[in-house]
């Protein structure tokens, strides 16, 4: 592709007629858009404007046809689809090593649900951690979060999260954060994708003495896919509740790469930060973890 690219100036040095494409770049364009690539086209379209000016126009038009024909085709499916059929999930299951307040080996599980309907994108994460040393439970925590998004825009939306969280050893039995606010997809094109949320937030939480407490927070959030090649992809997640009593700063560094099928080999980095831990423990815990990941 790039080769033929660059010899397109010497490949169309006569062609004059506007009303024509000339082979190479129709040969190009008719291979990506049968290829479904987006990105493809686009920089064809971008070079044959450069290399024959003269069919600029009609390479232009016959472009946005294919894309309008595609979104619309897309949209099509989507009404007529049945809720189960636009779900995807992703099931994650490995072991990890800990820093900070713990330093041990456990199991980890987790599985994500997604939806993505025509107005609405719901989804659904629950994660398990669980560590015993000399059998003694050193680590111990559940997360279970649901997010509804509803698309007001090409790229906004406005969203609502719930999530609840045990975990005894950062000081508290339970813990429901509830927010809402405004969400924008500041990159979304293919192979790549950034999701940033803004917003109110309410949170109660039952310390392990007993006590409860509940405060306003302001929430934010940070949801990156990147696709390096066809078998290598990066995921990065992180989200923050500030509030004056204890705050929360989540986040999730992943690097994936395909084995076979849906199944991928996943090590990741977490970081949890807890501005005010119980006494005795540290604010900061930082996990690194090997998975096997499968999509379905």
């Amino acid at each position: 592709m790039r080769l033929l690219l660059l010899a397109l100036p010497l490949l169309l040095a006569n062609t004059e007629d506007p009303d024509t494409i000339p082979p190479p770049i129709k040969a190009m364009l008719d291979a990506a858009m049968d290829a479904g690539s987006e990105g493809d086209v686009a920089v064809i379209v971008k070079y044959a404007k450069a290399a024959a000016p003269e069919s600029g126009e009609l390479v232009t038009r016959i472009a946005s046809k294919w894309n309008k024909q595609r979104r619309e085709t897309a949209q099509r499916k989507l009404r007529e689809a049945d809720f189960f059929d636009l779900i995807k999930a992703r099931a994650e299951l490995g072991g990890y090593m800990t820093s900070g307040n713990t330093e041990n080996v456990g199991l980890n599980a987790q599985i994500e649900l997604k939806r993505e309907g025509l107005e609405w994108r719901q989804k659904l994460r629950v994660q398990a951690d669980y560590q015993e040393s000399l059998g003694r439970v050193t680590r111990e925590r559940y997360l279970a979060a649901y997010e509804p998004n509803w698309k007001i825009g090409e790229r906004a939306y406005l969203y609502g999260a719930a999530q609840y969280e045990s975990d005894r050893f950062s000081g508290f039995t339970d813990r429901l954060s509830l927010s809402t606010g405004a969400g924008y997809s500041a990159i979304k094109r293919p192979g790549m994708k950034l999701d940033l949320e803004l917003g109110p937030a309410f949170r109660t939480t039952h310390l392990i003495t007993d006590a409860s407490e509940s405060n306003m927070a302001a929430r934010g959030s940070l949801d990156f896919d990147w696709k390096l090649s066809r078998g290598i992809s990066v995921r990065q997640n992180a989200s923050a509740y500030l509030q004056d009593a204890n705050s929360t700063v989540s986040s999730k560094s992943a690097l994936l790469a395909r084995l076979i099928g849906p199944l991928s080999a996943q090590v990741s980095y977490t970081l949890q930060y807890e501005s005010m831990p119980p006494a005795r423990r540290k604010s900061t815990d930082t996990i690194s973890r090997a998975a096997l990941v499968l999509d379905f």
